[in-house]
């Protein structure tokens, strides 16, 4: 406790830094929003959670030094960069083949018929957080720039405890908003069509993660 107070202020700038990170639309957002919707709360917060995990790695690669690697080596970081875009469209031509399904009688119900796996639904959240590139660079920024070369180990594990948990609370109470009675009854017979669009969000979103670098 008595370490944590003495770094007080760098924890501030980590946590608005994060903050603001987090809160931007993104390929998590994608995915969490998708499968909130889709396939009901549960799922949008398991989804959300595995988003949260994800945090995890990009901390421990970052402390251990391994980040800067993939920073330094332009081929290696490009493999990083095809491998989420990959992934991304993978997720969205899924979205685009999505048909429509017979009209549920309960609210509760899945809108599209379709389910997911509680195991599918967190590789979901935790694949399309830990192969995004943007997001290497931005925990690779946070521990080279803000965080000191001479804050102990245990501190620094501390803040990333904090954005894994900060990040999972975040998501889960967005899929907590998505996944309401009145939006998913405002989706209603038109799942496959709200399926595809965000399809094609998360194709635009690999496309753009190719272009930007």
């Amino acid at each position: 406790m008595d370490l944590l107070q003495s770094y007080w202020l760098e924890f501030l700038t980590i946590a608005i830094a994060h903050l603001v990170a987090v809160a931007s639309p993104g390929p998590d957002f994608a995915v969490v929003l998708k499968n909130s919707v889709s396939y009901g709360r549960r799922a949008g917060v398991i989804t959300s959670i595995g988003v949260g995990f994800a945090i995890l790695l990009h901390v421990a690669y970052s402390l251990a030094g391994i980040g800067i690697l993939i920073k330094t080596t332009p081929w290696l970081f490009t493999l990083f960069s095809y491998a989420a875009a990959g992934y991304l469209i993978w997720i969205g031509v899924q979205g685009l083949r999505s048909q429509p399904a017979p009209p549920a009688e309960d609210p509760e119900a899945v809108v599209d018929g379709v389910t997911i796996s509680d195991k599918k639904a967190f590789w979901t959240g935790f694949l399309t957080n830990g192969l995004n590139p943007k997001a290497t660079l931005f925990f690779l920024s946070l521990y080279a720039v803000i965080v000191s070369a001479d804050t102990p180990m245990a501190v620094k594990a501390v803040y990333g405890l904090y954005m894994t948990l900060a990040t999972g609370v975040w998501f889960s109470f967005l899929s907590y908003v998505l996944s309401s009675k009145k939006v998913r009854a405002f989706i209603g017979d038109n799942s496959h069509w709200f399926d595809r669009v965000m399809g094609l969000i998360l194709i635009a979103l690999a496309i753009k993660l190719l272009t930007s670098g």
